[in-house]
């Protein structure tokens, strides 16, 4: 349902293409997944949606999927059907897929952690195995007699990865001088968060131009948004903004701060020691109803996975350029602060893990799936 699960899926893909060459993959993906060698048939940006009031507008979509999907499932009778995240559209498909005796490896959790707890019922009903990827999301999974295995987390990798690729991509923090900083913008990979975010941080860059002259700006553009479509929103201002198609490390490795709105990508800001504040802003309905079920203390991954408030936040309508360019600010002015801060975001990696999350997951949907080969029997006992 949105470009990190894209990015995720195709990993693992690969992962298991590694261990197990003969499966062949269909279903929903991205241009990732797409050229990891998945058959779509239906695309994943097609589908990405943000909040409740939000879901009306693409309900004939999600209709039409469900119903490919379930023809697939009935006449072509999957080995394995693999879920990520989107929990309102994949555990229905879970559903379907149980009655048809049709194993499912769940890889990604939805947030039950944090609200609609109830779903834990349903997945234990409809879901065989599955692959958790934060470091508290199994001890409360297994409350519920879920077969669950916390496998990392598959951004560790992604980083790898990059890291490899770039050879001048470094997280030494030893960035350009802080009187002229840079600043990363990272809205989101859905056209609704753009809408909703991205005017609020340029007019937030455009305070704290007045403060610094020579100040620069990066902006990933994710796989899900056209370059020609995110130009409309910078082109008729004087900041000095790069928008960069090289991923979201790349972006950011050069930032001293970023404005990023809640999402995986507060956990890219983590792994690269960028502070940020954290915004959030939906339709009216989708707020009212998410702060009376959400039950954690705070909405940023990067702050539920430390444990604390490493990143200011601002929710729906503190989102205003007034009070995201201020509490930007405090990053670039208060040193000790800055220092405070990188050094709690350096915990935050450390407890994502080690990396191989898709390697992990690639052992057991090969082992669920009754892959033959000495490949697969040997990570499967090293698993085991």
């Amino acid at each position: 349902g949105e470009a990190s699960g894209d990015l995720h899926g195709a990993n693992l893909v690969h992962a298991i293409k590694r261990i197990c060459s003969e499966v062949v993959f269909c279903g929903i993906g991205g241009n990732d997944m797409a050229r990891a060698g998945v058959t779509r048939f239906i695309k994943s940006e097609d589908m990405a949606v943000v909040g409740l009031a939000e879901i009306f507008g693409k309900f004939r979509i999600h209709v039409e999927a469900a119903n490919i999907l379930k023809s697939i499932l009935k006449l072509h009778r999957p080995d394995l059907l693999i879920l990520i995240d989107y929990p309102g559209f994949n555990l229905y498909m879970a559903r379907i897929a149980k009655k048809m005796n049709i194993p499912v490896l769940y890889y990604i959790s939805p947030q039950v952690w944090a609200w609609r707890r109830g779903r834990v019922k349903k997945i234990a009903k409809r879901v065989d195995r599955m692959a958790v990827i934060l470091p508290f999301e199994k001890a409360f999974l297994e409350k519920s007699g879920i077969d669950v295995e916390y496998v990392g987390h598959p951004l560790i990798d992604a980083f790898e990865k990059m890291g490899k690729g770039s050879p001048h991509l470094t997280i030494n923090n030893q960035r350009s001088t802080i009187n002229n900083p840079v600043v990363g913008l990272v809205p989101g990979s859905r056209r609704e968060e753009i809408l909703n975010l991205l005017p609020v941080m340029i007019r937030a860059g455009e305070l704290l131009k007045a403060e610094y002259p020579h100040i620069r700006f990066v902006l990933p553009l994710a796989e899900t948004i056209s370059s020609d479509w995110l130009l409309r929103f910078v082109k008729n201002t004087r900041l000095d903004i790069e928008i960069c198609h090289e991923g979201i490390y790349s972006a950011l490795n050069p930032c001293h701060l970023a404005f990023v709105t809640s999402g995986t990508a507060t956990l890219d800001a983590a792994i690269m020691n960028v502070p940020m504040v954290v915004i959030y802003k939906a339709k009216s309905l989708t707020y009212q109803v998410g702060k009376r079920v959400i039950k954690v203390p705070y909405l940023g991954l990067v702050n539920l996975v430390a444990g604390e408030s490493v990143a200011p936040e601002l929710i729906q309508d503190e989102v205003t350029p007034e009070k995201l360019a201020m509490a930007g600010k405090s990053f670039l002015t208060d040193g000790e602060l800055r220092q405070q801060t990188i050094g709690k975001l350096k915990m935050v990696k450390e407890n994502l893990g080690r990396g191989g999350a898709s390697e992990r997951t690639a052992r057991i949907a090969g082992g669920m799936m009754g892959c033959s080969g000495p490949a697969v029997a040997a990570a499967v006992a090293e698993s085991a």
